[in-house]
């Protein structure tokens, strides 16, 4: 499922997610990974609510979000790039490879882009220690990567886009 794309979409179909689970118990990590798949994120507002939707305190829904690593408060961009700091992935180099897709990128861990297309996570562990050091754009992995691969896979993302305009 994709983000919405209208303000009114978005609200009305969150509020259609909050009375289906209304007097479900446990019902808030559902309704925040719905709404996320909505929002793309989960700001303030929606939190709120959510919150007075589902007749729970904001700080138990932030609680919540803060806590989860899949809940995110920041936009996402179109390619989700998550760089492994995990010991393996670390050991190996990882943490130039961030460098280098915050210099290419000209964001920051945990930032999008502007135009929205990429956004930047370092993340614990992707699962792929053999192939350390590992990055992964979406559903997309790149093992065994140095800093002077990332130019080309970020300059393949944008071509892409660039075709599909």
């Amino acid at each position: 499922m994709g983000v919405c794309c209208c303000k009114e979409s978005k609200e009305q179909k969150l509020d259609e997610i909050i009375a289906k689970y209304k007097d479900t118990r446990g019902a808030l990590i559902p309704v925040l990974h719905e709404a996320q798949e909505i929002y793309g994120y989960l700001p303030m507002g929606v939190q709120k609510r959510i919150a007075e939707g589902l007749n729970v305190s904001l700080a138990d829904v932030y609680g919540v979000v803060t806590f989860y690593t899949q809940f995110s408060l920041e936009p996402k961009g179109k390619y989700k790039i998550n760089v492994c700091m995990g010991t393996a992935c670390y050991v190996k180099g990882s943490g130039d490879i961030l460098d280098k897709l915050s210099e290419v990128l000209k964001i920051k861990n945990g930032q999008c882009t502007e135009d929205g297309l990429f956004s930047l996570d370092a993340c614990r562990c992707i699962g792929a220690c053999g192939l350390a050091p590992v990055i992964m754009i979406n559903d997309d992995v790149y093992g065994r990567l140095t800093a002077d691969d990332i130019p080309d896979i970020i300059k393949s993302y944008k071509e892409k886009e660039a075709e599909a305009v």
